[in-house]
C-alpha cells in the first residue's frame, strides 16, 4: 500500500486517562491527551473510560467501537513528542482546550 506521503497510524498504546502514545508511518512517537478533544454530542460516549479504552487501530488511524475517529493529521497536530516533559504535554492540552472553546 502507497502512502502518497500521509500521515498513518501504525501502532498505539493506551498509558493512562485519556492519554495514548502513538506511532506515526514516518517514525515518530507522540503523546495525545484525547481529553480536549472529546467534547460535543458524537464524543459523549467516551468520555467514560470504560468506552474510551474500547478501541481499534485501524490501516490508517484509531476507530471506537461507535465508528468514532480522527484522521492521522489531527492527531499529529494535536500531539506531543513523546519524550516531551509533563510540562510540554499540559502546555499543549491547555493549548487544544482554549481553542476548542472559542
Amino acid at each position: 500500500m502507497e502512502d502518497y506521503g500521509l500521515k498513518r497510524v501504525v501502532d498505539v498504546e493506551y498509558l493512562h486517562d485519556y492519554v495514548m502514545k502513538l506511532e506515526f508511518n514516518n517514525g515518530d512517537v507522540r503523546l495525545v491527551d484525547f481529553d480536549p478533544l472529546l467534547h460535543g454530542k458524537f464524543y459523549d460516549e467516551l468520555r467514560d473510560k470504560r468506552n474510551f479504552v474500547q478501541f481499534g487501530l485501524t490501516s490508517w488511524t484509531l476507530e471506537w467501537y461507535n465508528g468514532v475517529d480522527f484522521a492521522p493529521e489531527f492527531l499529529y497536530e494535536h500531539s506531543v513528542p513523546a519524550y516531551s516533559t509533563g510540562e510540554e504535554i499540559s502546555h499543549k492540552v491547555a493549548e487544544d482546550k482554549m481553542s476548542y472553546n472559542e
